[in-house]
Order: C-alpha cells, then structure tokens, then sequence
C-alpha cells in the first residue's frame, strides 16, 4: 500500500468513527429527552451550526432506542477530544433525577 493510500484510510477511518461519536451523542440526547442541537449550542457557543449534526439528526428520525451509559457517552466525547460538549454532556447528566 502506497504511503498516500494509507493516510487516506486513515483519514476515512477516522472520520467513519467521529460520525459514530455524533450519532451515538444524539441518541444519547434522544434517550433522555434532550435537543442534541441545544446541548451541542452550550458546548460550543460561537460555533456556527454543525452540518454533521444536523445530518445524524435527520437520518436518527423513527430509529429504535439503542441504551447508552452516560459514563460511556463521556468516555467517547472525551476521546475524540470532545471535551467542552463533555462538560455539557455532564451538566446534564447532573440535571437528570437519580433512580433510586
């Protein structure tokens, strides 16, 4: 495999992933009953609408509810360096009453 063609997988591979993370967040937000564009607005304020976002939003319409831990949820933000939606994500997770 040619130095160009591996870097291009990479990069594929990578972006095959993050587009995992965005739908995997907006099921989270789905299961709980969140606007993933609201908690998304918290996280990144300045930041112009999320294309990616909007897309995983559209295409998550009438999916089956797939359970996500919320430790879980934070452990995939943080390791795509999602680090400020993180915080959000863990703002309401502190808002969320706890089962008994």
């Amino acid at each position: 495999m040619k130095p160009n063609e591996r870097t291009e997988q990479i990069i594929q591979k990578y972006k095959e992933d993050e587009t995992l993370m965005i739908r995997l967040f907006v099921q989270w937000c789905a299961n709980h009953n969140l606007d993933p564009q609201h908690v998304y607005r918290t996280a990144y304020p300045d930041q112009r609408r999320n294309a990616a976002l909007q897309e995983a939003i559209d295409s998550d319409e009438g999916m089956e509810e797939l359970p996500i831990d919320n430790d879980t949820m934070l452990d995939v933000l943080q390791l795509f360096g999602n680090d400020d939606l993180a915080f959000a994500v863990a703002d309401e997770i502190a808002k969320m009453p706890r089962s008994k």
